[in-house]
């Protein structure tokens, strides 16, 4: 698959199907639907991501946006998608593994946002061990990293669910909503025995 003339063995390999979701790069042709789930999630997703530039929602700022994506991809940087409902193609949240490190790490960092209509349905649980499998066998990754805030309890539970252990905590980790927040910070191993299926509805 080509985008913005850009051609690599990674978009090849796209869409990664999950249980009942899917999940491909980003193109212009979700716009409408990207920036009206963000927008209707502005409340429900401010208190757990970076601030929102000004023109966070316009078009403009969409497209530099997938550009930089594919651009991430075809340098083997970062993977960044966007989660379907695989019955009805509704795009539900998004994922990425950013600051792939190769050579002796191996290594990427994982994050990830849902809409607020469909948080806690079991939609992101499955992208990420859809998007576990991609990392380990696909893009032979060893080591996926995680952060949350400590008072997120649904993405601590999407992260143990996942396989997750919890190797420390950072303080003043990242910047989220205007402020440095402590962090608790997880990984998973392409070693790890993977957790037990567990029921998610959908």
């Amino acid at each position: 698959m080509a985008l913005f003339g850009l051609v690599g063995a990674s978009f090849r390999e796209l869409p990664i199907r999950g249980d009942g979701v899917y999940l491909r790069n980003s193109e212009m042709r979700d716009y409408p639907a990207w920036a009206a789930l963000r927008e209707r999630s502005r409340a429900f997703l401010t208190p757990w991501e970076p601030t929102w530039p000004a023109d966070d929602l316009t078009r403009a700022s969409f497209r530099y946006r997938v550009r930089r994506h594919a651009e991430e991809m075809a340098r083997d940087e970062a993977f960044s998608f966007f989660v379907f409902r695989e019955s009805d193609d509704t795009l539900v949240g998004g994922l990425t593994l950013g600051h792939v490190r190769r050579g002796v790490s191996q290594a990427a960092t994982l994050g990830y946002w849902m809409g607020e209509p469909y948080a806690g349905k079991g939609y992101m649980s499955r992208a990420v061990r859809a998007t576990l499998d991609y990392a380990f066998n696909r893009q032979r990754l060893h080591r996926i990293e995680a952060a949350c805030l400590p008072s997120n309890d649904p993405s601590i539970r999407l992260l143990e669910r996942n396989g997750f252990k919890q190797e420390g905590f950072a303080r003043a980790y990242l910047n989220i909503n205007g402020q440095w927040r402590d962090h608790l910070l997880f990984a998973r191993l392409d070693s790890d025995p993977q957790p037990p299926r567990r029921p998610t509805p959908l």
